[in-house]
């Protein structure tokens, strides 16, 4: 069992200070408890200050300006101080779990440690405040130096009460690259199929986390376990399929993760052997750039660039393992996918568009390069050049160098033609519509031809962008049509 360490100290917002001494000045209790701790004691920053307290809903309203109602029912009441939002929550005791989702009801107590072992694991039922200093019930500290993911108390009764628990325990094991205990494992691999309860949203919100994590290949752990089978069956399809190419020495899925991998790798700024020089810093500066939601359509598009390979895949005469059309079949698929596990529209089109083309072997010359970014689109370009280096550098190693060669050499290129703002889509033309129309041309589908036309004349000659220019070329272009 753990214990109270009063010598402990640590280092808490002023606001949550506060909270805490507001609340123990009107004779209540009072913590910061569950991840901020934890985040606190692993030198980590936190995201978020949770406060528990002895005191009741309605007592905690009457102590603070303004507060909003987060979750009445269940104890928790958002105070606000200068602009951040920080949750208090009623010691409780969950009721009996009916869903595997949600206890039925919760009673409220006075007492901490009963609140604490409602709590799923250890390193997430601690809690601190300056007067008492860290209270341990569950021995949270060992287990942090331990690096260990183990459930408070009986580990089947906590994934009983909600299911999505097993897929948390990956979640944290990713995030803090901890092992899960045995006993913890063993009870989440004999309840894999309480998952179906959850709800997609739920599992969307773990797995990307995960996904995004510093330790991503932990998503092997809920697939070895069972869970993927249950919200992600196409990757357990794509662990098995083997690929019977020269290109791969992976499975599907194992080169898909490995891909993921690679991604997280330039995203924290390690230098690889394969990636040094250029090509590496560049594609280290895109990644650290990168805002959340833009990394999180990249580890997507990595996870299912390749989901419908096991589908198309055909054998030669040979045995050589061949996947015509998957680039385009996989973006179909993903769409599919991510739509059922409920993530939103931007992030679906950016990763459908960036595995429809992941394929795209680009020739190495400035007019292939301009022509492969009008194709694949400007804004995600770079992107584009992240997904296929990553993809590369999933598959045999003997195959490596000579392809991240060419693809340094076309990244070289295209930074040149951004430099240049060379013209890659209709809207980059030196004219629009509206000065074609002046010209005497009349609205329509022969409109939207002319331009596309002066498009293909500027992707192989960008140097004719002028305004001067196109209006002599679309003459030549209208009698061309008219012919």
């Amino acid at each position: 069992m753990g214990e109270t360490m009063s010598e402990y100290k640590m280092t808490m917002p002023q606001e949550v200070v506060r909270i805490i001494n507001t609340l123990e000045e009107h004779g209540y209790e009072a913590y910061a408890v569950g991840g901020c701790v934890r985040d606190a004691m692993l030198g980590r920053t936190p995201e978020d200050w949770d406060i528990t307290t002895s005191a009741k809903p309605l007592e905690v309203k009457a102590l603070f300006r303004k507060t909003i109602d987060t979750g009445l029912q269940h104890g928790t009441i958002t105070v606000m101080m200068n602009g951040e939002g920080y949750e208090v929550t009623t010691y409780r005791i969950d009721g009996e779990y009916e869903d595997g989702r949600h206890p039925k009801e919760v009673a409220f107590t006075t007492n901490l440690k009963m609140d604490l072992e409602r709590r799923d694991f250890t390193i997430n039922a601690m809690a601190y405040n300056d007067r008492s200093g860290l209270v341990d019930e569950f021995d949270g500290v060992g287990d942090l130096k331990k690096g260990i993911i183990r459930c408070v108390g009986d580990a089947g009764q906590r994934f009983d009460e909600d299911a999505l628990r097993m897929l948390r325990a990956v979640r944290f094991s990713g995030q803090l690259g901890f092992v899960i205990e045995p006993d913890t494992l063993r009870a989440m691999e004999a309840r894999i199929q309480n998952l179906e309860k959850i709800s997609a949203e739920r599992i969307r919100v773990e797995m990307t986390k995960l996904l995004i994590s510093p330790n991503p290949g932990t998503i092997r752990v809920a697939y070895t376990a069972g869970m993927t089978k249950v919200f992600l069956p196409e990757l357990d399809r794509m662990m098995t399929c083997e690929q019977k190419n020269h290109h791969h020495c992976y499975t599907v899925g194992e080169h898909s993760i490995h891909g993921i991998e690679r991604i997280q790798s330039l995203m924290a700024g390690e230098k690889q052997n394969e990636l040094s020089g250029y090509a590496g810093e560049k594609l280290r500066k895109l990644c650290a750039s990168l805002d959340k939601k833009q990394y999180t359509m990249l580890v997507l598009t990595m996870l299912l660039h390749d989901v419908a390979k096991p589908a198309v895949m055909t054998l030669d005469d040979n045995g050589e393992g061949h996947f015509y059309g998957h680039p385009e079949k996989s973006a179909a698929m993903a769409r599919s996918i991510l739509k059922r596990l409920t993530y939103d529209n931007d992030t679906i089109d950016t990763v459908v568009r960036l595995i429809r083309h992941h394929d795209y072997r680009m020739e190495n010359t400035m007019r292939a390069v301009r022509r492969a970014a009008s194709k694949i689109g400007r804004d995600i370009m770079w992107m584009e050049f992240a997904v296929q280096y990553a993809d590369v550098l999933a598959q045999s190693p003997d195959t490596i160098s000579a392809k991240t060669a060419k693809l340094d050499s076309c990244m070289k290129k295209y930074e040149e033609i951004e430099e240049k703002n060379q013209p890659l889509c209709v809207k980059d033309l030196a004219v629009n519509g509206r000065d074609l129309m002046q010209e005497g041309i009349k609205p329509g589908p022969q409109l939207g031809k002319l331009l596309q036309g002066l498009l293909e004349t500027v992707l192989e000659e960008p140097e004719r962008n002028t305004k001067e220019e196109l209006l002599v070329l679309v003459k030549e272009l209208e009698d061309s049509l008219n012919d």
